[in-house]
């Protein structure tokens, strides 16, 4: 990977890094969020050979627009990381005008229409939150759920499959370790 790739990744790291230093995972070890940042942008690093430099700077800003809303706009993403990048984070950024549950029907219903690129991203990040799950779930997590997370990821990903075999297979291992 060329420097200038290289450098834009550690930038984006270190934006990510910036705007969630503040959050913690759900989980019961209260993780910094960076991990799962880090987490999914290596999935699909994975998935890519590493060959897609804007779909890894991607995945770290994936929860950028959708969690940080008040420090972080689309446009300071079109500014420092290119309209590439942006457009990949507003397609898998939630409204988060909407009530919770509308937001997760949404996803299933817009997960088939995602880009190709979005779809490589939605599907890391759903492998990285069932991974976090098995883990460290959050404390207040029922086994009831935790299975109904699982079903839910599994019908979000069933819009996203045909992209990629590898980060399918990963989700797909995830998904069967999760028999609570």
């Amino acid at each position: 990977m060329k420097a200038k790739k290289v450098l834009q990744i550690v930038r984006a790291l270190d934006f990510a890094a910036w705007a969630h230093s503040t959050q913690r995972r759900k989980g019961g070890a209260g993780e910094p969020y960076i991990n799962h940042l880090t987490e999914v942008a290596r999935l699909v690093a994975q998935a890519t050979g590493g060959n897609d430099d804007k779909l890894i700077i991607s995945a770290l800003l994936h929860d950028v627009l959708e969690d940080q809303s008040m420090h972080v706009t689309y446009d300071m993403l079109v500014e420092n990381f290119g309209n590439k990048v942006a457009n990949i984070v507003r397609e898998v950024t939630d409204d988060i005008a909407l009530p919770q549950a509308e937001r997760k029907r949404m996803q299933v219903v817009h997960a088939p229409h995602l880009s190709r690129r979005a779809k490589i991203l939605k599907i890391a990040d759903k492998a990285a939150n069932l991974n976090s799950i098995l883990e460290s779930p959050p404390k207040d997590w029922s086994e009831a759920r935790k299975r109904e997370y699982f079903a839910w990821a599994a019908e979000v990903v069933a819009g996203c499959r045909g992209v990629n075999a590898w980060i399918e297979a990963v989700f797909d291992e995830r998904l069967s370790l999760g028999q609570f």
